[in-house]
């Protein structure tokens, strides 16, 4: 059946979307036309709208009209800016009991010895600072599989992923208070992810961010084994000891057997790049039913990327379990004010340029469809960066928007899984975690299909309905936990994302 030409998305909206592009002359429903040419995923106005009168989607406001906006015309940064307006928070007014599933769905993952579930079994190398990075980058690549002879110095092992290097530009020139404190949590919640059947840390010796005052502060005694460069006498011989300890935890590292876990090991972390006006259509929705079946059968989901969610923070406080919950969420957007005004930078700066060619015109229209990941569940808990999720349901988590900064965030807090949701096309992957990637639309789909796992263009095809959709990525979500490799699993992305948010002045 032929779809119409746009997308109404509330009753109370002033504007709809294009659902492909629209010439002068177009239809736009209710006999009216379009007066300009309206890019595909844009806004085209189908009331007149005053200047300084709200412009509407998802029946919330998404900017205010700087100039007059007549009936068929395009709506974007042109005629479209930001405003404050009234927001009722609401606590918990929203909030109602989980309706639980039961049995639980299962899937087949890896029982560590401490009862947590792990969805792949890799041997990770961190580092402490910078100048250590090279070094843990030759170990690992010591066990890579060479694609010209094909020699796999894993082959004896295949319960083992890999190993992997996880380095980062900093961990020296920078201030012992929170900075240092953030990016000692990060590598902790890396250090015990129960992807990581072992972890070492490699040093240079002299950094701000000792490998000593890491173990002794995060309590990684016994987690890990740390060597620093200085102490073991160089580079060669780093390297030399770093690959005789990898060689000498495969055996046991291997001795792993996938068994029947119940969904509700699931950590899930929400993640969406590379965003286009479909996004809040389709991908967003369709992961946010598939977050709330996690949910429903036990488990969790991550939200992140707080200046994203920034402007309609006010519907998630409506659904917290608690005013102290909702009051952390609204705190989280307060500092975030002051800490971009301090920077002389704007909250509506976020939006980037592949955003605004994609059709989001402000950072309210982006935060309204991004929020859509997390489904309709209750918020049961708001986290600091890269801070253990420990409540079971759906968890915020303060991170930046910039994609690997916020997914890192969510797997040292524990997520085993990544669910990205993508417009533009955004590539990305987030060992030790699997990435699968969801499509907002069908010909950016099959333009990059090699590096996309879910096309939720259907949603916009009239093939399948939101409900639909998520249930299928709840599938692949059980799938993908019990060993099934992604698209960007199969390309190898993941260890070049690591990206530790990084606070404060560089000495």
């Amino acid at each position: 059946m032929a779809q119409p030409p746009v997308i109404r998305l509330h009753p109370d909206d002033n504007v709809v979307i294009a659902r492909a592009t629209l010439l002068p002359g177009a239809s736009i429903g209710e006999n009216l036309a379009a007066t300009q040419r309206i890019p595909a995923g844009h806004k085209v106005a189908v009331r007149p709208i005053q200047t300084h009168e709200p412009v509407r989607r998802y029946g919330q406001i998404i900017g205010f009209a700087s100039a007059p906006i007549a009936t068929g015309e395009h709506v974007h940064t042109q005629n479209c800016e930001m405003g404050d307006f009234a927001k009722d928070y609401a606590y918990g007014h929203d909030a109602k009991p989980t309706d639980f599933i039961t049995p639980q769905a299962t899937f087949q993952g890896i029982r560590r010895p401490d009862g947590r579930v792990a969805t792949r079994n890799y041997i990770g190398i961190l580092t402490s600072v910078n100048c250590s990075a090279h070094v843990a980058g030759v170990v690992a690549d010591m066990f890579r599989r060479n694609p010209m002879t094909g020699h796999d110095p894993l082959a004896d092992f295949p319960h083992v992923d890999g190993v992997v290097a996880l380095t980062h530009k900093t961990g020296c020139g920078m201030t012992q208070d929170e900075p240092l404190r953030l990016l000692r949590r990060t590598l902790a919640g890396y250090a015990r992810h129960p992807n990581f059947s072992h972890v070492i840390v490699l040093g240079l010796g002299c950094e701000v961010n000792q490998i000593g005052g890491l173990m002794e502060e995060q309590r990684l005694a016994g987690r890990l084994r740390g060597m620093d460069i200085q102490t073991m006498g160089g580079s060669r011989k780093t390297v030399a000891a770093g690959v005789e300890f990898v060689k000498s935890v495969l055996a046991e590292a291997n001795d792993v057997t996938r068994e029947t876990v119940p969904a509700s090991e699931l950590t899930i972390a929400l993640q969406c790049g590379g965003s286009d006006g479909y996004s809040g259509v389709s991908a967003n929705p369709a992961l946010g039913a598939a977050s709330d079946l996690v949910v429903r059968h036990g488990g969790t989901v991550i939200l992140s990327e707080t200046p994203e969610t920034y402007g309609a923070e006010h519907l998630l406080t409506r659904r917290a379990v608690s005013r102290e919950v909702g009051e952390k969420l609204v705190r989280l957007m307060q500092w975030w004010e002051e800490y971009t005004k301090r920077e002389n930078a704007e909250m509506n700066a976020n939006p980037s340029p592949g955003n605004k060619a994609g059709g989001l015109t402000t950072i309210l229209e982006k935060s309204l469809g991004a929020m859509a990941k997390a489904g309709t569940t209750n918020l049961v808990d708001v986290i600091q960066y890269a801070e253990e999720a420990k409540a079971r349901g759906f968890v915020f988590m303060d991170t930046p928007g910039y994609d690997p900064v916020a997914a890192t965030g969510q797997v040292a807090g524990g997520a085993n899984l990544v669910c990205f949701t993508t417009g533009r096309g955004s590539v990305f992957g987030c060992k030790p975690a699997p990435s699968i990637k969801l499509a907002t639309n069908t010909p950016m789909y099959k333009h990059i299909e090699d590096d996309m796992d879910v096309n939720c263009g259907t949603v916009l095809d009239g093939d399948e309905t939101v409900q639909q959709a998520g249930a299928r990525i709840f599938d692949l979500m059980l799938r993908v936990a019990s060993g099934e490799r992604t698209k960007s699993e199969q390309f190898d992305f993941g260890a070049a994302e690591f990206a530790p948010w990084v606070l404060g002045a560089t000495m």
